[in-house]
Order: structure tokens, then C-alpha cells, then sequence
């Protein structure tokens, strides 16, 4: 079984809803991060040190690291009124990411864009997804893992979401991609409540994404940590680790 999987999993979550009719015009986009482990480095790094910080402010790991939660002082986090308190949790958060290695690969769709451009366009998070597994395809051929078995693990959103969300998505490793070849990506559903190191990165590193493509005057120091781990092609970070569409 050593030579069926490959050497990294990849773990999705978004940012922002994927509704065309009603939407947050303070927030038109709809992101979706794909963030690469390689496994190794994910077990003997990424997942103690997620733990560590939780048992350093919380006294347990059960927490789940949701960044809306976090942003607003919300449930677990409601300790971080204070600006002093918010503001040391944030540093050594932004640690633990900073020092977590994973190759970020991000989909973005501009729902206002998208619906002056096209009379009737595809669902955001279809276009999402596909140029992102199309992307991460494009990372696994470069790192010699082809054509071993990749996961792609995204957090469970209810039965109806979650079977559009399979049929799209073996619709696009069948070979529905512009490669017009069969990735060789499973998809993995996780509950919401598993603790998935993985899943809670990619939660922190999607919404600063979408904050920089509509803002980008805006200071953001998430992003600045984040922007450094954006999978390139050529130097290039633009169109493979960052997709902003249309």
C-alpha cells in the first residue's frame, strides 16, 4: 500500500457564500483554499503544534480554531475582548502558520464580476473548485506524485451540499479539467467537529485572501505571512497559487 498514496493530502475550506442572487457587497468573493501538507512534515509538526497552542490557552485541544469565531471574540474566544489579549493570541497564532509548511493554492471568484460578465454564469463554487484541483494536479505532477492517490479532504456541509459538491468534483477528476486527464484526487469528507489541524489552517488562511483581493490597500498581516507559501509556476504566484476570476 506504501506506493498507492502519495507523499502530501491537501485540506479545503472557503470563505464567504457562493449565492449569486443575494450577497455581501462588503464581501463579493467566494475563496476557496487548498492547503498542501506534505504528510511527514504534517504529523511531526504541523498537528503538535496546533495542540500545543490550544493546551497553552485553553488547557485542552478540543477547541476547533474557526477564524470568524476568532475575529469576533466569539464561544471559545471570548477572552480576546481585550486588545492586549487578542493581540498576543493573534502573534502566536500567526506563528504557528508562518512556521507551518504547506503549499496554499486559492480560487477566487468575484460574484459581481462574474454576474456583468456572463448572462449565466457557472456556479462560484464549481469554477472554484475546478481551477483549484486543476492547480493542485499541476503541484502533484511537479513534485513527481503522479500517479499515486492524493485526498482532499473538505468539511462536511449538509447531505444535499455535500452530494452537488461530490458530483462536481468527480465530474472534474474524470477528466471534465482542462488537462482533459483523470486526476488521481479522492475526495474526503470530514465532520465538522473532527479537529482537523489541516481543515482549521485552511479556515484561517481563506478569508485574508479574499480581504486582499478587495482590498489590497488594506493593511493585512495575515496575508503577508500567508502570500510567502502561494504555489508558483516560473516565480509566479499569480493564476496558479493565487486564481482570481473572472
Amino acid at each position: 500500500m506504501k506506493d498507492t498514496f502519495s507523499d502530501y493530502i491537501v485540506y479545503v475550506d472557503e470563505s464567504g457564500d457562493h449565492g449569486l442572487v443575494a450577497f455581501d457587497r462588503e464581501y463579493p468573493v467566494f475563496v476557496l483554499a487548498f492547503c498542501v501538507f506534505q504528510k511527514k512534515h504534517y504529523l511531526d509538526y504541523v498537528v503538535p503544534q496546533i495542540q500545543q497552542f490550544k493546551f497553552r490557552h485553553f488547557g485542552h485541544d478540543s477547541v476547533i480554531l474557526h477564524e470568524s469565531d476568532i475575529r469576533k471574540d466569539r464561544g471559545d474566544f471570548n477572552f480576546l475582548k481585550s486588545r492586549e489579549s487578542k493581540e498576543a493570541f493573534m502573534n502566536e497564532l500567526n506563528r504557528v502558520v508562518e512556521n507551518a509548511q504547506f503549499t496554499l493554492i486559492c480560487t477566487a471568484i468575484n460574484k459581481e464580476k462574474l454576474k456583468e460578465k456572463y448572462t449565466r454564469p457557472y456556479n462560484p463554487y464549481n469554477l472554484a473548485l475546478l481551477f483549484g484541483l486543476e492547480r493542485v494536479y499541476s503541484f502533484l505532477q511537479r513534485k513527481n506524485q503522479l500517479p499515486r492517490i492524493t485526498h482532499v479532504v473538505v468539511e462536511r456541509r449538509g447531505k444535499k451540499e455535500d452530494n452537488a459538491l461530490e458530483l462536481s468534483f468527480r465530474r472534474y477528476v474524470d477528466g471534465r479539467n482542462d488537462y482533459r486527464v483523470k486526476f488521481p484526487l479522492e475526495l474526503v469528507f470530514a465532520d465538522k467537529q473532527i479537529n482537523s489541524a489541516g481543515l482549521q489552517l485552511a479556515d484561517l488562511v481563506a478569508r485574508p485572501v479574499g480581504l486582499s483581493l478587495i482590498r489590497p490597500q488594506q493593511t493585512n498581516r495575515a496575508f503577508q505571512i500567508i502570500e510567502k507559501k502561494l504555489y508558483k509556476v516560473g516565480g509566479k504566484a499569480t493564476g496558479w497559487g493565487l486564481k482570481y476570476f473572472p
